[in-house]
């Protein structure tokens, strides 16, 4: 729940002026509603109901043109996160990209803060939402709504700024994640002849938990395996793995014909010795960039390209069949066109299929970024089930969602309400590229809470995967656990007391119906029993999901 302060006062009066290019012709005007009907619910989060009252810019001449309200000075803190919500439509077209920014004002000096994004349509009001947090107190800062194209009318409906109140939303969480993450477990002695009479004496019980069953891991790569340190790490607080690069294509045949398996197949050996299970990263990837040259040489060759791309799908999955649970199969497809552009719209469908026949056991990931964080119009969730669909109809055997987590500023509310759509879909969630960039490291670890108590007390998100831990062996900056000395810093305390708090530890004495009762989070666990007169019993039992206590026979087992 949001703390009751809301930094833009007054959301739909006449206090909003146009803004925009030199000499802009926008007018506002105020508006309401005419028909209930069209009135969207409440702001995901809390209890404001729209209003039905909106302003409306017309007269844009380009993307800049909008409208603009200055904020009280003083309302905005330093290391504060802040919310934005509210609803925008636009007048003409079909859909079009609408921004909400903030503009700090420093002496002469001002910056710009993207504080939310979102594709509006026509004739619907769409909810906008995102954050922004300052590092120091602004002279004077202002928010405003613009992003359509020029000549098209912008409406918004009930924009305001929320400071956020972690506290009230992890209490919130903890409910939730006692009903998503635990179950009632009976466990049952029986009083036979294992143990005969002495249960009724009182034996006592002691419960560990020995690991959750929500995964938890890290990506790696050839150098930082090496650093005995990250090693310690991953071994001990790391349930899975997958490779930073080493398994992508432009990796693995560099050149065409010259197939290197080798770094890959020493880090799958690395995992192998640990028990660590990896996910496959990834097959194609999407974004031009990521393409090596030499498939780009081969131009506008549709037949050789296909080929390229089957023997590409033949030689990683007929290799590695069973050795990777996972594979992101076109990485970030709402980001990239390259293949499709080049061998039509169905080409995704059919490495999706062909997946599928040669390593049936693996399931395979849609994956890509932004989708949890309202700040990119082309990666909303609606975009991104709508992709979904578009596979599943081309014969797809989509197996789950990746949304990668590169964030900052992350806001629960925001991260929930993308999983909530998402999860509409009946696919697994995985959030499996984490990495939470902020400088300060005390905000970095309640950043890094928010995102974690979010994916832990949501259902259908079934593991977090990191994309690194250690500082000079990242991809992103200043979203490290460990220093680049291997000392853990407070984010990465944070996270193990994360992990310690998920895991269940209980003890007592047996009833007089020889049961031991207690609720415990998902997971594999050890139980000792111990009789008055020294006799003990060790048993292995596993935690999983259900409604209904699980009652298991010890004795039995």
């Amino acid at each position: 729940m949001d703390c009751i302060q809301e930094i833009v006062s007054d959301v739909n009066t006449i206090r909003w002026a146009p803004f925009g290019s030199a000499g802009t012709t926008t007018k506002l005007s105020l508006h309401s509603e005419d028909d209930p009907a069209r009135l969207p619910p409440a702001a995901v989060g809390h209890s404001h109901k729209p209003s039905g009252r909106y302003v409306l810019a017309a007269g844009r001449g380009s993307e800049e043109d909008g409208l603009c309200q200055a904020i009280t000075s003083g309302a905005l803190q330093p290391r504060v996160t802040y919310r934005v919500t509210g609803w925008v439509s636009v007048v003409e077209g079909t859909s079009h990209p609408v921004r909400v920014s903030v503009r700090i004002n420093e002496n002469e000096d001002s910056s710009v803060l993207d504080a939310g994004a979102v594709c509006a349509e026509a004739g619907k009001w769409t909810e906008i939402k995102g954050a922004f947090r300052l590092r120091e107190s602004p002279m004077s800062a202002d928010v405003y709504v613009h992003g359509a194209p020029a000549g098209v009318d912008l409406k918004v409906m009930d924009l305001r700024i929320i400071a956020t109140d972690h506290k009230a939303r992890f209490a919130q969480l903890k409910e939730k994640t006692d009903k998503v993450r635990k179950r009632d477990v009976v466990l049952s002695f029986g009083g036979g002849a294992l143990l005969g009479a002495e249960l009724s004496s009182g034996a006592s019980v002691r419960v560990v938990q020995l690991d959750n069953g929500f995964p938890l891991g890290t990506c790696i790569n050839g150098n930082v395996i090496q650093d005995p340190a990250f090693v310690d790490f991953f071994t001990n607080h790391m349930d899975w793995a997958v490779f930073e690069n080493e398994l992508k294509w432009y990796w693995t045949e560099a050149q065409r014909g010259q197939l290197n398996y080798n770094d890959a197949d020493r880090l799958l050996d690395f995992c192998d010795r640990l028990g660590k299970p990896v996910r496959g990263h990834c097959i194609f990837w999407a974004v031009d960039g990521a393409v090596q040259q030499w498939v780009k040489d081969i131009g506008g060759d549709r037949d050789q390209l296909m080929s390229v791309v089957q023997d590409r799908l033949r030689s990683l999955l007929s290799r590695y069949a069973g050795r990777f649970p996972h594979y992101d199969v076109n990485n970030e497809m709402l980001h990239g066109r390259f293949y499709r552009d080049r061998l039509g719209e169905d080409v995704s469908a059919l490495m999706f299929r062909e997946a599928a026949q040669l390593d049936p056991g693996a399931a395979l990931f849609v994956n890509d970024y932004n989708v949890e964080c309202a700040n990119d119009p082309n990666a909303t969730p609606e975009k991104y089930m709508a992709l979904i669909d578009e596979l599943r109809r081309g014969g797809a055997q989509v197996g789950g969602i990746g949304l990668q987590g590169h964030v900052s500023n992350p806001v629960g509310e925001v991260i929930c309400d993308a999983l909530d759509k998402l999860a509409t879909t009946d696919l697994p969630i995985w959030i499996t590229e984490l990495d939470v960039g902020e400088q300060d490291e005390g905000l970095r670890a309640d950043d890094l809470e928010v995102v974690l108590r979010e994916a832990y007390a949501h259902p259908a998100v079934e593991g977090v995967i990191f994309w690194g831990i250690m500082q000079g062996h990242m991809w992103r900056q200043n979203a490290a656990l460990l220093n680049a000395d291997g000392s853990v810093n407070e984010a990465g305390q944070r996270f193990i007391d994360l992990r310690r708090e998920w895991l269940s530890d209980a003890r007592g004495r047996i009833d007089a119906e020889g049961q031991f009762k207690f609720r415990g989070f998902h997971g594999t666990y050890i139980v000792q029993l111990t009789t008055p007169t020294g006799t003990k019993m060790l048993k292995t039992f596993t935690i999983g999901k259900g409604d209904a206590p699980l009652v298991l026979d010890m004795e039995n087992l």
